[in-house]
This record gives C-alpha cells, structure tokens and sequence, in this order.
C-alpha cells in the first residue's frame, strides 16, 4: 500500500494574533528547490513578510500590495448566470473584488503591487501615484530622498527644505510599472484591466468619476535584470519588490534603467534564504507555542 505524503504545516505568517496569516506548509517549502516554479504561497508569504518586516517604515506605509489572488479573481473568466448583466465589464470586474479594499483606500497610498501569474509565468505590476492627476515635479533634498508630497497636501507645500542642502527636481509620475523577467506577450491587456479596475475603484471609494486612460496613466517596461532560465520568474518578482523597498525609484523620469538594480548572484541564493527564513520562523513559532 502506498503511504499518501501529508503536507505539515510550518508557520502562519504573521503569526496570530495578527489578522490575516497565511499558512506555509512543507509542501509549499518543495517548490523553493531548484528549477520549480514558485507557488502563490510562497509568493505571498514573502511578500508580506517584506512589507511588514523589511521594509523602511514610511514607505511601508505608503505601500499596499495585494495578494497574488486579487488579479486572479479580477480576471476570471465570468459565468452568465452570476453576474449583474445591467453593469459593464469592468464594474462586473470590480464587484468581484470589492471586498478586497474594504479596509483601505488605495488612493491614500504611493504604491500598489499587483502579482499577477499568466500560463505559469509571475511577474509584477507596480500602480505608482494612483491618487495624483497628473506628472508633477517637486524639490527634493538629497539627504532626504524619501520625502514625500502627500495625497492632503498642495506640491506647493512640499517645498521647504533646509539651505544647506542640495536641492533637485523629481518627478512623480502616476503610472504602471511592469517588472518582468520575461517580457510577458499580455502586458497590454494586464495594464488596460488594472486601468478599469482604478476607474471603478475611484468611483466607489471618491464618488467622482475619474478617467484612467493611456495618457493620464501610463505604463511602461523598465529594463530590469533578467532571468536566465525557465522557473525563476517568481523569485524575480520578490526580488524586484524587495529590492524596490531597499533602493527604491524616486525619479519617475522617462526613461528608467533598472537593469543593475541588483546583482544575479543575489536571485540565485534567493530561494535558500526564503527556505532558511519559513524554517527560523517555524522554529520560533514552535518554541512560543510551548513556553
């Protein structure tokens, strides 16, 4: 008789009593090995664990990332019998995942990470100024890049800085940002879906109608280092957001070269870290629940 393997769980991510933990469990620890595909739960797993642990503090909280579900559910193919024929496609669309921004106003934030997975390749869209109308340029001072100009406040409120410091012009641009190892053949339906979603989304949360068009939300592929084999996008993608985090765009003037954002040897000792990281937490959530 063949035993049937049971997958164990690891950790939930964050650990209670935190809201909203994610369970990890050693089967999902098998796709970290060399040449599988990442799975969305070690996606998602890591990329919450960047925000809430990695992340510099005031960028976290300029930053909502959704999980790799959200663009799933969005674009899922619709049966005739479920959906409100008297709404369009795209509201049809937004009802699907309304509830996913019940808790948060998308607009309130500088950026918002969309994993999205298209025939078993990963890659990420970056929604960068979603509550900003237009390209606008402010002063920045260069030990202080991360000063921002708030969603409450006028850009021209944004320009006090101190006179000993070197002062330069930025551009904060809103637009989507796709970050692909591959050069996936459906960015332009990805980007014109996401364009819809803000428009209904805009709606819901401002009561106003906006438009997300071409022009006032543009989309662009930035040279980003590349994956060099057939199963690393996944781990690309972590490395894009992490290293987002780490170093991250502050001119959105066109065009951007990322391609030494990081090194290639860094991708590569990515997924034993990830693994080496579920296993210390494991240990730690293991020795709480005893004491």
């Amino acid at each position: 008789m063949s035993t049937k393997h049971v997958a164990l769980s690891l950790i939930v991510y964050p650990p209670r009593p935190a809201k909203g933990g994610l369970g990890v469990t050693s089967e999902d620890l098998e796709c970290l090995e060399y040449g599988e595909f990442l799975n969305d739960v070690i996606i998602d797993f890591y990329l919450k664990y960047l925000l809430l642990e990695k992340a510099p503090r005031q960028l976290a909280e300029q930053s909502h990332i959704f999980s790799s579900f959200f663009y799933k559910c969005l674009t899922r193919t619709e049966k005739n019998s479920e959906e409100n024929p008297n709404l369009s496609l795209a509201q049809r669309r937004h009802k699907r995942v309304k509830r996913w921004t019940r808790h948060i106003n998308i607009f309130n934030k500088d950026y918002i990470f969309v994993p999205v997975n298209e025939e078993s390749h990963w890659y990420i869209a970056v929604i960068c100024f979603p509550w900003l109308g237009e390209v606008v340029y402010e002063d920045s001072v260069d030990n202080d890049q991360h000063q921002r100009l708030s969603p409450a406040l006028d850009s021209r409120s944004s320009r006090s800085c101190s006179s000993s410091s070197e002062i330069k012009k930025i551009c904060k641009r809103p637009c989507i940002l796709i970050l692909d190892s591959l050069k996936a053949s459906s960015i332009q339906n990805t980007v014109q879906l996401l364009r819809e979603y803000l428009e209904v989304e805009w709606e819901a949360k401002r009561k106003t109608h906006r438009e997300f068009s071409k022009s006032t939300m543009v989309d662009f592929c930035p040279r980003v280092p590349k994956q060099n084999n057939s199963s690393d996008c996944g781990v690309y993608l972590l490395q894009y957001v992490e290293t987002f985090f780490q170093d991250p765009i502050v001119n959105f003037q066109l065009p951007l070269h990322l391609e030494r954002w990081f090194p290639r040897q860094m991708v590569k000792n990515k997924r034993e870290e990830i693994r080496d990281l579920i296993l210390q937490l494991h240990l730690q959530q293991q020795s709480g629940s005893k004491n």
